[in-house]
């Protein structure tokens, strides 16, 4: 997917940053580097908060709307053209297939009129993939979009689901790997998608040619790590030029469940580990670096004491992942439990945190993405050095988030893609006077009802799509 990447991605960003668009609370004049010059002795933790599938409409086009601040809309188009309004979204995440294939459907071309073709999407589900998420249903995202920063032009790293969205975030590329989910390998399987899965994915040779499958696993340097022989190369990740840098980081996710043995995996109790990322690379998985994973809930801990790392990634279980079958408003309450524990702790005042989303979902989005780029993505930059109540409309992706990583901590870029990318200079003024004002975050109470519906209705963390 990556290597053929239209270089005009890179051009429409540079496009975007130098010319800009000021407009009525939303700001597009910057230039590259000035988070280089800026954010170094001022953010000290970069905190990444990665959520699973929504679109930005389906987030926060409402909001958008209602403020008269960012580019959100409450209509949506069908295939045949025919205009609809977004329907309020449920707590209960619908089931939507979001594989590349129907990615890449929903998107036409950059029309954006094919989702309601993908599965879970047509007219007998009553265009489900057509929804957007009332104001009160994410009121701590809410609260924290409207005090700080809001990303209106943040996009996947590609039409690709979970697992390559995952690899792609700390690689800057796809290794050759299509970005589809893994599949049931040959070998024992394991609780996960990557290295120790024992799974495969489909992978294309650098030279082109046709898919194959191959172990779902990136290889250490002397191509160890897959459970059979594989063609794919290592590649570098975040995590290793943050370790050649000795700065500090950590991944918060899910641990692989206690009661799984091979070939029979809980996928009940495994709750969310085929997003840790570290598994994905032999490196990480298979090396020292495996000691940066940590349970998901330590990052509350860790932040209340003061003892955040540099860089970390912070995925949630499947319960709060706000993944399809899974509550929103769950979800909605453990980002005010990470940003609350964060903006309470020693370290808020030299933090920069971004909730983001890994992929659509796949809900309805009116912006086409520019060339190679996937669905846009909900994006909320929440710092003390945040402009208040900004949008941010210059073309970013994750490797955005990498480069505002790599420009902080003086890091070299992994890829073309990082190294151009715009980096959210725009978002922050290190110059205004703090502490900008914390914003109230609140556990808001499931219903027993919905408490019962999803005990009757697990999500499925193993979901193929």
């Amino acid at each position: 997917m990556r290597s053929g990447r239209a270089r005009g991605t890179v051009c429409l960003a540079a496009l975007a940053v130098l010319v800009g668009v000021v407009a009525a609370g939303r700001l597009s004049t910057t230039a590259h580097g000035a988070t280089t010059r800026s954010a170094a002795g001022k953010i000290d933790h970069v905190v990444v908060i990665l959520q699973e599938n929504h679109s930005f409409d389906d987030v926060l086009g409402l909001l958008c709307v209602k403020d008269s601040r960012c580019d959100g809309t409450t209509t949506g188009t069908l295939d045949d053209g025919t205009k609809v309004p977004l329907t309020r979204a449920p707590d209960v995440v619908p089931e939507i297939d979001h594989s590349i294939a129907s990615q890449t459907a929903a998107i036409d071309g950059g029309k954006m009129d094919g989702f309601d073709l993908i599965k879970g999407c047509g007219a007998d589900t009553s265009y489900a993939c057509l929804e957007q998420y009332s104001l009160g249903r994410i009121p701590n995202l809410v609260a924290l979009a409207r005090m700080f920063v809001i990303s209106d032009r943040t996009f996947s790293d590609g039409p690709v689901p979970s697992w390559g969205s995952h690899l792609d975030f700390v690689a800057a590329q796809f290794d050759g790997f299509t970005g589809d989910n893994t599949r049931k390998g040959k070998g024992d399987q394991f609780p996960g998608w990557g290295c120790d899965s024992h799974r495969d994915a489909p992978w294309v040779a650098p030279g082109g040619g046709p898919t194959i499958f191959v172990p779902a696993c990136v290889p250490k340097q002397d191509g160890t790590g897959p459970y059979r022989t594989s063609p794919v190369a290592y590649v570098p990740t975040i995590m290793d030029r943050l370790e050649a840098a000795k700065k500090s980081w950590r991944i918060y996710a899910p641990p692989p469940c206690p009661t799984c043995v091979p070939g029979i995996p809980d996928l009940a109790a495994q709750g969310g580990y085929g997003w840790a990322i570290c598994p994905t690379f032999a490196e990480c998985i298979y090396g020292p670096q495996a000691a940066k994973l940590k349970p998901r809930g330590q990052v509350v801990t860790d932040a209340a004491a003061g003892k955040l790392p540099s860089f970390s990634i912070v995925i949630p279980s499947s319960a709060v992942s706000q993944h399809n079958s899974n509550s929103m408003q769950k979800g909605d309450n453990w980002i005010a439990k990470v940003v609350g524990s964060i903006m309470n702790g020693p370290q808020w005042s030299s933090t920069a945190i971004f909730i983001t989303y890994d992929d659509c979902g796949c809900f309805y989005d009116h912006v086409a993405p520019p060339p190679g780029l996937g669905i846009r993505v909900p994006m909320v930059i929440v710092s003390p050095w945040a402009r208040p109540g900004f949008t941010d409309s210059n073309v970013a992706s994750f490797a955005s988030i990498l480069a505002f990583t790599e420009h902080t901590f003086g890091l070299t870029p992994l890829t073309g893609e990082d190294g151009s990318a715009y980096d959210y200079s725009a978002s922050f003024n290190f110059a205004q006077q703090l502490p900008l004002r914390r914003v109230a975050l609140a556990q808001h109470p499931i219903s027993a009802a919905e408490q019962a519906r999803l005990a009757r209705h697990p999500g499925n963390p193993d979901d193929p799509t």
